[in-house]
């Protein structure tokens, strides 16, 4: 009932235009969302250099429904880029294929995931596919690998623990020396899909973890690029302090050098994990959503998983 209702309200333009305008919204939602600009995300790019921590960039939007509305999203991301090198702040950036066309037209989402790809190549910059949810799984396994085909090999992928197919295509796509962002998944799956006990996704996060630290190691533990663009292949997207716990002891157990894989954090979220690891010499990134569209952005992540709502809120006062 409840992620029906955040649904709802994420599509429903009267209720955009009221919630919008209470400020206490944009209060709660500003703490996960670095501003509507790039000069904004920019700024929280900077704040976080300046406390020895990187970043990935997100411009915010999802599920475009016209040809124009995909161009704009990859002008904008163009944009991002070049912003990035322009003021050299150490970050890289994170795209959704929805966004850039993938549900209208692949091929028209291969061309502008190109052009992307094309001009972060030419600043050695590094573009992260976030994994949406299962309907579009292979075809963004398909674009990934499409654009390496063409020689792109500043691409990388976010796999999720909770799918059952998670493992299979991290072994695949590891023999092709792709970097990961691992994470749980936080988009409502049927139950033939991902696993539907939380034991069961943390369990499997940690097999992801082991399986990529392995292959890391085997093949001369790749570390964080000195601008701190490039990620190592494997990247643990969590906030969860036992799986970041196992992951730098199981590297510790191997042998992985701590700059061979990194911590990714949401923005706005444990900042008190986030320095900790720092501290620890471990490198940390935080994906940095920002944009006009951070109400239907917000919402949906609520409506994705209802108990989100209680731990938006809760990191609300956690300082």
């Amino acid at each position: 009932m409840l992620r029906s209702f955040l649904i709802y309200l994420s599509k429903a333009a009267w209720a955009q235009n009221m919630v919008t305008n209470i400020k206490i919204v944009w209060l709660v939602a500003s703490r996960f969302i670095a501003g509507q600009t790039i000069e904004s995300a920019i700024k929280a790019a900077r704040e976080l250099n300046e406390r020895g921590i990187n970043g990935t960039m997100d411009h915010l939007g999802e599920s475009t429904s016209t040809i124009e509305e995909a161009k704009q999203a990859t002008q904008a991301i163009l944009d991002l880029i070049e912003q990035i090198k322009c003021c050299d702040v150490c970050a890289n950036v994170s795209i959704k294929l929805s966004q850039l066309g993938l549900i209208i037209d692949e091929a028209l989402c291969m061309e502008n995931v190109e052009k992307i790809l094309a001009l972060a190549k030419q600043y050695n910059n590094f573009v992260r596919i976030d994994m949406e949810d299962t309907p579009i799984t292979d075809q963004t396994i398909a674009v990934l690998r499409a654009m390496r085909a063409k020689g792109y090999e500043n691409v990388g992928l976010a796999i999720q623990s909770y799918l059952y197919r998670s493992e299979e295509d991290v072994n695949a796509l590891l023999e092709e020396n792709v970097r990961f962002r691992l994470i749980k998944g936080a988009y409502k799956e049927p139950p033939d899909k991902a696993y539907p006990k939380k034991d069961d996704v943390d369990a499997n996060f940690d097999k992801l973890t082991k399986i990529m630290m392995d292959w890391s190691l085997a093949h001369g533990s790749p570390k964080i690029s000195e601008d701190g663009r490039i990620p190592p292949v494997p990247a643990l997207g969590t906030h969860d302090p036992a799986r970041i716990a196992f992951g730098k002891t199981y590297a510790e157990k191997i042998g992985l050098p701590k700059d061979a894989f990194e911590v990714q954090m949401l923005y706005g979220i444990r900042r008190d994990l986030q320095e900790q690891c720092r501290a620890e010499g471990y490198p940390v990134r935080i994906y940095i959503p920002y944009g006009t569209h951070w109400y239907p952005y917000f919402m949906r992540r609520l409506a994705e998983r209802p108990a989100n709502l209680w731990f938006f809120i809760s990191n609300f006062f956690h300082r």
